[in-house]
């Protein structure tokens, strides 16, 4: 079994250092399945590929073990386990890439650089066509998989090339792999007990509880050991809840943004000049992301031009309150049914999101680190692609008028920035030329000569 590691961010040999394995040599690492080998087909500064290629000895695999199973020794002997990539790919990352898969490295910025990174696992055992992109393409990466190519006597179809590519840190490609590889093979070459599920949220402790597929990864992950898959479902449910209640404990923070705002109005302003944008978009569906309680849907489940609305959040408790909200809402059955509510994140491709007319965040893109935001972008304008997106975000400039915020100080201690209005501008700028939009951005408040409008809007159009 083969995995490919490319680079194509210069300085691209970067990658020899981060794996701790010199690009200019070759070199075997014994395993006790077999060897596992490290060569560079290509090491330049525009492009370095590492290739782990495993070679498992089949012998050693069923050598002095037992089998009961229909087929036998023949069966145990004869079988895709030596070369397929499975869970021993995942050992062979772990013992060979260890620090890169743990993110240890001398220069501990480089560890943390976003790179243009592709890995290309071969060949992947593919019962379901669909899996590779269910389980990555969440997770902002573009996916491929083509079948692998042998001798007609030998063909099976159920065999592929599978490449995942996106701008990300090597650690975190390397932690999506050694979870995400066993559960695209779906079988394991050793005993599944709890040490198995600590390493599953170890290395999913970023990713995992907010992946639409999580049940599934879990499940599959530890399919041999089934009350341990049904334990791991039920503790990243608590991780989401936890979420929500560190969320509940800011709450006296929040009070304190509510009461900046509400002697302005401005969520009301937001949520009219939001709503008065989609009805000159045209917008007959919408999906809010990171709807929170739920001021935008209740307001556009009022809206008859509106025929389609979902709502989606990361936190079930907020999405709870959202129902619970909607629930009062003196609406028809017919009108109910049309509205929807969903857990997913902003920053992981879900194709629930695909086919609105427009989507909406709303003070949601300051509440992610700078260093995300690119994989915010990358999903929603590049991969779901709505016509329309409206975004509104706090004017940092504005903030100097709000007398009880100190000097320097942010709306909610939960926003990792907030823009000025020029920051924002060129965001939008960008974005927009990136993914063919175009956009304009508006004001939301009353606008002040020198500090502009509490809150600023871009709304983007397909191009």
């Amino acid at each position: 079994m083969l995995l490919e590691l490319t680079c194509r961010t210069p300085p691209a040999r970067d990658l020899g250092y981060l794996l701790r394995k010199h690009p200019d040599r070759a070199q075997p690492f014994e395993l006790p399945f077999g060897t596992a080998h490290v060569f560079y087909p290509v090491a330049t500064d525009n492009e370095c590929s590492a290739a782990l290629f495993l070679a498992v000895d089949p012998v050693a695999l069923v050598r002095g073990k037992a089998t009961s199973s229909e087929g036998g020794l023949v069966e145990a002997y004869v079988n895709d386990r030596p070369y397929v990539a499975s869970s021993f790919l995942s050992v062979a990352i772990a013992r060979v890439f260890g620090g890169a898969l743990n993110g240890r490295c001398d220069r501990p910025e480089l560890a943390e650089r976003s790179m243009q990174l592709e890995a290309t696992v071969t060949p992947v055992r593919v019962i379901d066509q669909q899996l590779p992109q269910r389980i990555f393409e969440p997770l902002g990466y573009d996916v491929s998989s083509t079948p692998v190519e042998v001798s007609e006597n030998a063909r099976s179809g159920s065999h592929h090339r599978v490449a995942v590519s996106a701008k990300t840190t090597l650690q975190r490609l390397l932690n999506h792999l050694y979870v995400l590889v066993p559960v695209l093979d779906g079988n394991k070459h050793y005993w599944v007990g709890e040490e198995e599920v600590e390493k599953l949220f170890r290395f999913g402790k970023d990713w995992l509880a907010a992946h639409p597929e999580r049940e599934f990864i879990t499940k599959r992950y530890l399919q041999r050991a089934p009350s341990l898959a049904r334990a791991a479902v039920a503790r990243l449910a608590t991780i989401d809840d936890s979420v929500a209640t560190d969320a509940l404990q800011t709450a006296g923070a929040a009070d304190r943004e509510q009461s900046l705002e509400r002697p302005i109005r401005l969520q009301d302003r937001r949520i009219a000049s939001v709503v008065s944008a989609l009805h000159e978009l045209g917008a007959k569906s919408v999906v809010d992301l990171g709807c929170g309680e739920g001021d935008l849907i209740a307001a556009l489940a009022r809206d008859f031009q509106i025929d389609r609305i979902a709502g989606t959040d990361v936190s079930m408790r907020e999405l709870e309150r959202a129902k619970a909200r909607l629930d009062h809402l003196p609406l028809p059955t017919s009108r109910r049914e049309r509205i929807g509510l969903f857990q997913t994140s902003a920053l992981y491709f879900d194709r629930r999101l695909n086919g609105a007319d427009a989507m909406t965040l709303l003070e949601v893109i300051e509440h992610i680190e700078p260093d995300r935001l690119a994989a915010l972008e990358r999903v929603i304008f590049g991969t779901n692609k709505p016509r329309n997106i409206i975004v509104t975000t706090p004017n940092r400039d504005y903030n100097a008028l709000f007398p009880i915020l100190a000097s320097g100080s942010m709306r909610h201690p939960d926003h990792r920035f907030e823009w000025s209005r020029a920051e924002f501008s060129a965001w939008a700028d960008g974005v927009a030329a990136q993914h063919g939009y175009t956009v304009t951005i508006e004001p939301i408040g009353d606008v002040d000569a020198a500090y502009g409008a509490p809150t600023q809007m871009a709304i983007f159009r397909c191009a």
